[in-house]
C-alpha cells in the first residue's frame, strides 16, 4: 500500500463522522445505492475505517464485515460491535466469490498497485455481485490534503474505468459527487496545509449539508466533482478472477 493514515487521524474521523456533513451525505449515497440493489445478502466493507459505513450496510439488512489495514480502525469498529478484521486490501482474508456486495470507498487511491486492489474486489464478488467504489477525482485537485491522508493519486473517469475493466468488472454507472462545492474545495485545498477534515462549526456544517443535499435533486452528476463514484458488477460467466489468495 501507499502512505498510511495514522491512528490519530482514524480516531478523529471516527469521532466526527456521525455529525460531519461529508460523512452524513456519503452515508445517504450508500443507502440509496443499497435500495437499488434490492434483496440484501453478504457484504464486505473494504477500507472501513471505524465502521461508520459498515453500520449502514447492517441497518439495511446486509450481513456485513469490516476490513481495514489500520489496527486502530479495526479496534474502533470492534468496540462498536462490528465484525472487523485487519487486512491489506490486496489480500483479503476471505474465500473467492463469497460476497454479493463490496463497498470500497476511498481505498484504491492509497495503493501503489491499485489494479491489485480492483482484482481482489473482483475475486471476492460472486457472479452478478455488485460493488460501490469511490475515489478522489481529478489530479488537478491534488494537494497536501491528499498527502496527509496517505493517497498516491486522484482519478479521472478514464483512469477509474481502466482499473475496473482491468479486473474484469463492468461499470454500470459512474458519476461525480460533491460537485456544487468543488470550487470552494479547490480554493481551500490550494491555500491549506495538511488535512482539512476537521468538524466545522454547527452553522457552517448545516450550510454545507444543505448544499451537498441539493445534488440529490439537481442533474449535476456528469459535471466535475471532488469525488468519483462507480457502481460496478462482476458479470455472470464473464470477466476474470485473479485468485490472489488461493483457496
Amino acid at each position: 500500500m501507499g502512505g498510511e493514515v495514522d491512528a490519530v487521524a482514524i480516531e478523529r474521523a471516527a469521532g466526527c463522522e456521525d455529525r460531519h456533513w461529508w460523512h452524513r451525505e456519503r452515508r445517504a449515497v450508500i443507502a440509496r445505492e443499497l435500495r437499488r440493489l434490492g434483496e440484501p445478502g453478504r457484504a464486505i466493507d473494504i477500507g472501513a475505517g471505524g465502521g461508520g459505513n459498515t453500520r449502514v450496510l447492517l441497518d439495511h439488512g446486509w450481513q456485513a464485515v469490516a476490513v481495514d489495514c489500520c489496527e486502530a480502525a479495526v479496534e474502533i469498529a470492534r468496540r462498536r460491535g462490528l465484525e472487523a478484521y485487519r487486512s491489506d486490501p490486496r489480500f483479503l482474508p476471505v474465500a473467492t466469490a463469497e460476497y454479493d456486495f463490496v463497498l470500497a470507498l476511498n481505498v484504491l487511491e492509497h495503493a501503489e498497485d491499485d489494479q491489485a486492489v480492483a482484482d481482489e474486489i473482483a475475486r471476492v464478488l460472486r457472479p452478478d455481485g455488485r460493488a460501490l467504489i469511490a475515489v478522489p477525482a481529478d489530479p488537478a485537485l491534488w494537494s497536501t490534503h491528499d498527502l496527509s491522508l496517505g493517497r498516491v493519486r486522484r482519478y479521472t473517469r478514464e483512469a477509474l474505468a481502466d482499473v475496473v475493466h482491468g479486473a474484469g468488472l463492468l461499470v454500470e454507472r459512474m458519476w461525480s459527487w460533491n460537485v456544487l462545492l468543488r470550487p470552494v474545495v479547490s480554493r481551500r485545498r490550494r491555500d491549506s496545509v495538511g488535512c482539512d477534515l476537521g468538524t466545522p462549526s454547527p452553522v457552517l456544517n448545516g450550510a454545507l449539508s444543505a448544499v451537498i443535499r441539493l445534488e440529490r435533486y439537481l442533474p449535476v452528476a456528469s459535471f466535475p466533482g471532488v469525488t468519483l463514484m462507480a457502481g460496478v458488477r462482476r458479470p455472470r460467466g464473464g470477466g476474470h478472477v485473479t485468485g490472489r489468495r488461493p483457496r
